[in-house]
């Protein structure tokens, strides 16, 4: 299941217009996207990582040794737990980190 070859061609052919060139400009900024998709990823990931590390060790020591949580918590709770760290750890830092690269990028103070 993909996108048919004649509709993958026509779109093709309209998106590539050889009327128009592009200036240097735009490809600069399309490098700077790059860049800052790139970085947006690490960024997040080693958040992720960290947060999952920060909030594993704590949650598998309070069901070990805290009676309430022993048994309270399974280990579908426990994983909910750290998994919810970690992505909320992701989406945050993802998000500071575009915004971020927005305000690197933008062109209010840079000359043409």
């Amino acid at each position: 299941m993909g996108i048919p070859s004649e509709m993958r061609d026509a779109w093709a052919a309209k998106t590539t217009n050889p009327l128009f060139i592009s200036s240097p400009s735009e490809y600069q900024r399309l490098i700077n996207s790059r860049n800052c998709t790139q970085e947006v990823v690490r960024a997040g990931a080693k958040a992720a990582s960290i947060a999952c590390v920060v909030s594993a060790v704590p949650t598998l020591t309070a069901c070990r040794m805290i009676p309430w949580a022993k048994a309270n918590l399974n280990y579908t709770a426990q994983t909910l737990i750290i998994s919810a760290a970690s992505i909320a750890a992701y989406f945050i830092t993802a998000d500071k980190t575009i915004l971020e690269c927005a305000r690197r990028n933008a062109q209010y103070g840079k000359s043409a």
